[in-house]
Formats: structure tokens, C-alpha cells, sequence
């Protein structure tokens, strides 16, 4: 089979390497890819927002199954153009990847189907906005850009002033373009937070591993928010009981809602959670793989990918049993100095052979790379993943951190702590 994954970063290189071990795979491709994805497939310079050129290119160079996996692509409506070629393609159609790609969308049907979420308003008038936060009385509060932005949306305002300042910058300021013209003004949910990504062809879910992503820049979870500087699975928090719950109050309705609005989800849908004081509650949905939790959760699953999504898109994942190991993976995220704001760009990375560590003992997916005269530069905030597995949480962790002390470029920044809350959980 020839495959195409679209898209350039640290998710795209962990979906391709699992692909690998595929053996009907006989080519496997890439659009733009980077530089490490470029080590283990063909890279296509193609921008993945490009839609109309992908499935193009999908078409003429005969691809018997494409996997978008960003969101804005399958916001655009990827999927169902492939379609319309006769290409089979694993993630949502147009129609439902707005799960992600409203927040607004998201929250209504949650309000309507009655899943488990944090109280709401949702605002396109910057004056009511600002009226509504004049007048709450109980701090935090988090405010979300309706949009898509690059999982940098969603601000936790920890007083009024903090509040009204970024209501200025979203819906004046255009500090998200477009996308924060709505913004949704909702209650601060208290509790771990648990990633869950899921299999689904709209009718079974099949949750994969759960993980724990690490969403601030700095150690002590202080900084900015960025799109994960670091991951672990599976998490502590996660038991059996939470599991049960969460398929019966909040997956499988899920899955059931977006039917019933005509909207029928097939992909790997994200299940972004909060176990509060009063039960686990939806923070939010992503409409494909997470990133960094795929570099966690994909070296852990047993069954063969392809299988698995093949079966996702002919609407036939009962029939198919997804394992996983019982072992562990952690996932350290190696950034440029300045992420997530402003950072520079070409710097040589040294360390690593044709992508990776020579000797292996832990994988490094790349999310931001390029080559410059041959050689491999950082291209983008977050450049590395580091994702080891051990039969514990804590080899895993020591293997993934000895293994990113050996890779090295000017201003690298990672953090020291991910996965101390998971250990403090477990012990």
C-alpha cells in the first residue's frame, strides 16, 4: 500500500513511525513532513493547509489511504475532498471536526446532550463580554477562543483586570485572528487533568491509553501555556472506575450527540478532561491525535495501526481488538529559547544521526526541524519529543531524560518535572 500522512510535526513523525512497522506498507509519505520525518518517509513540500493540492497529489500519485492528522486541514474539509477522489482517509469530515474547531459548537452540544462540562457564556460582543466579567464574583476564570490557534486559545485569568485585559487583545486586539472574534467565558474546573484519545467510526469507542500532558512553559506548571512540553502515560489519576464513567457519561454520548446532529465522527476523537470534586467533566474536544500525547500513546499500542484506522474509516472497529502495554512512556519536549512567544530559528542541532540517538534505548520524534546545507537545524518552538517506555513510570522518565541530555542546540529549553505529578500520584 502506498500511505500518505499530512502534516510536519512531533504527532506526524510518532504516526509515521508506528505505520513503519506496517509490512503492507510498501511506501509512505509525508506532506510538508520535516526533516526527521524525512528520515523514515518521503516528504512531499506540500503545506498541509494546502487542501486542495494534497488530495490532488494524493490522486495522481495513486495513495490508497491518506491520514490527516492537524486539526486545521480537517477543518477545511480534507477528508471529504479525498473522498470525493475516491481516496479513503482516517479523521472527521468537515461536518464534524467542528467539534474542535468551534468552541462555541462544542460547548452548545455538550449543553444539550447533557455531558458533564464547566458552566458557559458565549460572547461575540466585545462590551456584553466585558459586562458579564464586571460582574463574576469568583476568580479564575477561563476565557477560549472559539477558533482554532494552534492549542495557545485558552487563557486562565486569575482576577478581573487579567480578564478585561485579554478580552481587549481576543476580540479588539485580534490577538488570534478570526478565530477570537467569539470567545467563550467559562467557570475554572479544579482537579488532574487527563488526555483520552479515542478510536471511533461514529458508532464503537475505543479509548486508547490515557496520558498527562504538561501545558505550561516552565517548571512548578508556571509560564505560559504552550502545546505540551511534555507528556506521560498512562495517568495515575486514570483508574478503571473513572474509565467506566467516563464511556457511559461522556464518550459514548459524545459519539451518540454528533450522530444525532447529523455530524457522524470518525477519527481519532480527543477527549481533554478534568476529574473534578463532582466527576469528571469535559475541558474540551480535539478532532484527531493530540500532540505530544501521541508520542506517548502510539509506542504503547500493540495492534497494528493501519488495521486500526482502515477499520475506523469502513465503520467496522468492533470487529478489531486494540491492545496496549501494560508499560509506561514518557515523553520530554525539548523547545527553543522564547517558546511560546518569540524565538529564533537555524540553530544547529548536534547529537543526533539520520534523526536519532545512535545506540536507540529512547525515540525522538521531530516537531520542528529542517535541514540548512545539510545539516539539522531548529525550525519551529517545540523542535524535539524524547519518548522513552520502561516497565515503570520512573525508568521511563530517567530514560527519556539521559537520552534528551545528549542532544543539544543554542537556547535549548526543556522542562525538569514532567511526569513528578504522575510519580507523587503513584506513590
Amino acid at each position: 500500500m502506498k500511505v500518505l500522512v499530512v502534516g510536519g510535526g512531533g504527532r506526524e513523525h510518532a504516526i509515521i513511525r508506528k505505520l513503519k512497522e506496517t509490512p503492507k506498507i510498501t511506501e509512505l509519505y509525508a506532506a510538508p513532513g520535516n526533516a526527521g520525518i524525512g528520515c523514515d518517509a518521503a516528504c512531499v513540500p506540500i503545506k498541509a493547509t494546502d487542501v486542495e493540492t494534497i488530495a490532488a497529489w494524493a490522486a495522481e500519485n495513486r495513495m490508497d489511504y491518506v491520514v490527516v492528522a492537524p486539526d486545521d486541514p480537517l477543518a477545511m474539509g480534507l477528508v471529504d475532498q479525498l473522498e470525493e477522489k475516491g481516496i479513503p482517509a482516517f479523521g472527521p469530515s468537515k461536518k464534524a471536526a467542528i467539534i474542535e474547531a468551534s468552541k462555541a459548537f462544542s460547548k452548545d452540544l455538550m449543553k444539550k446532550y447533557h455531558i458533564p462540562t464547566a458552566r458557559y457564556e458565549t460572547f461575540t460582543d466585545v462590551e456584553m463580554a466585558k459586562a458579564y466579567l464586571n460582574a463574576c464574583e469568583i476568580w479564575p476564570m477561563v476565557l477560549k477562543a472559539d477558533g482554532l490557534a494552534l492549542g495557545k486559545g485558552v487563557l486562565i485569568c486569575q482576577n478581573r483586570a487579567e480578564a478585561l485585559t485579554a478580552i481587549e487583545e481576543m476580540m479588539v486586539g485580534g490577538k488570534f485572528g478570526a478565530s477570537g472574534n467569539t470567545v467563550v467565558i467559562e467557570e475554572f474546573l479544579t482537579g488532574p487533568e487527563v488526555s483520552v484519545l479515542s478510536f471511533t467510526d461514529g458508532e464503537t469507542v475505543v479509548p486508547m491509553v490515557s496520558s498527562m500532558d504538561h501545558k505550561r512553559a516552565l517548571d512548578g506548571d508556571k509560564g505560559l501555556n504552550t502545546g505540551g512540553m511534555g507528556t506521560v502515560a498512562p495517568n495515575p489519576y486514570y483508574t478503571p472506575e473513572i474509565a467506566q464513567r467516563c464511556m457511559e457519561e461522556i464518550f459514548l454520548p459524545t459519539v451518540k450527540a454528533m450522530k444525532a446532529e447529523g455530524r457522524p465522527f470518525k477519527g481519532c476523537l480527543y477527549f481533554g478532561l478534568m476529574l473534578t470534586p463532582d466527576g469528571p467533566k469535559v475541558i474540551e474536544y480535539n478532532c484527531r491525535f493530540g500532540d505530544p500525547e501521541t508520542q506517548v500513546v502510539l509506542p504503547l499500542l500493540e495492534t497494528d495501526l493501519l488495521t486500526v484506522m482502515e477499520a475506523v474509516t469502513q465503520g467496522r472497529l468492533k470487529e478489531i481488538n486494540v491492545t496496549f502495554s501494560p508499560r509506561h512512556a514518557a515523553c520530554v519536549v525539548l523547545a527553543s529559547g522564547g517558546y511560546p512567544e518569540h524565538y529564533e530559528k537555524g540553530k544547529p542541532i548536534t547529537g543526533l544521526v539520520n534523526g536519532q540517538l545512535p545506540g536507540g534505548g529512547a525515540t525522538v520524534y521531530h516537531a520542528g526541524t529542517a535541514l540548512k546545507d545539510g545539516a539539522l537545524v531548529t525550525a519551529g518552538g517545540r523542535v524535539l519529543g524524547v519518548t522513552a517506555t520502561g516497565d515503570t513510570l520512573k525508568a521511563a522518565l530517567d530514560k527519556a531524560y539521559e537520552t534528551a541530555g545528549q542532544i543539544s542546540f543554542e537556547g535549548l529549553h526543556k522542562r525538569a518535572d514532567i511526569g513528578a505529578r504522575a510519580l507523587s500520584a503513584k506513590s
